[in-house]
């Protein structure tokens, strides 16, 4: 099992802590940690030596879908979850992870397959809006629009990829880190 977190505005943004005695591998800060910790934690993470892995990888500054997806192609690395989050000024929005579809997620089709995780996000804030009261419903509905327009809101990607194409998506620009899970976890 993997949990993943992601981090903006350089703060760390707490996530499902796994159970004790589960078998669950975390990638992405834990709740509270510093950024310059959590980045120093990630590079002293031994380099994976066989592969496929997962790994996150943390974005400098928010990319709009089609952005992400250029990222991703030509690294050999397979994108399965996309992590929104709006940035407002001001305000804490939500991390909204959504699951890339695999049929979808053929080279080159990895930004239509974002775009449609974009939506999805977009449905899961709507739906909050209706589900919250006061401030957390007019938050989630302040999402709503530049999820559906398209914004800049990808702030990390979680792929599946051998130690090659990790070295190279580590080199990409907007990439600030890219923390690998060890081999074999699922």
């Amino acid at each position: 099992m993997l949990v993943v977190t992601a981090w903006a505005a350089g703060r760390a943004t707490p996530g499902p802590q796994p159970q004790p005695g589960t078998d669950a591998v975390r990638l992405g800060p834990d709740p509270g940690e510093r950024v310059a910790d959590y980045l120093a934690r990630a590079a002293a993470r031994p380099a994976p030596t066989t592969g496929p892995v997962w790994a996150l990888v943390q974005l400098t500054d928010y990319l709009d879908p089609a952005a992400a997806a250029a990222l991703v192609d030509g690294t050999g690395a397979l994108p399965a979850r996309v992590v929104f989050r709006v940035p407002l000024p001001r305000v804490q929005t939500a991390l909204r992870s959504e699951d890339l579809a695999e049929g979808d997620l053929a080279p080159g089709g990895y930004a239509g397959a974002m775009r449609s995780a974009q939506e999805r996000a977009a449905e899961a804030a709507r739906q909050d809006a209706e589900l919250e009261t006061g401030r957390p419903a007019a938050v989630a509905a302040a999402e709503v629009g530049p999820l559906r327009a398209g914004c800049r809101c990808v702030l990390a990607l979680l792929v599946r990829a051998a130690p090659a194409a990790l070295a190279a998506l580590a080199a990409r620009p907007h990439v600030r880190a890219v923390q690998a899970a060890p081999p074999g976890t699922p």
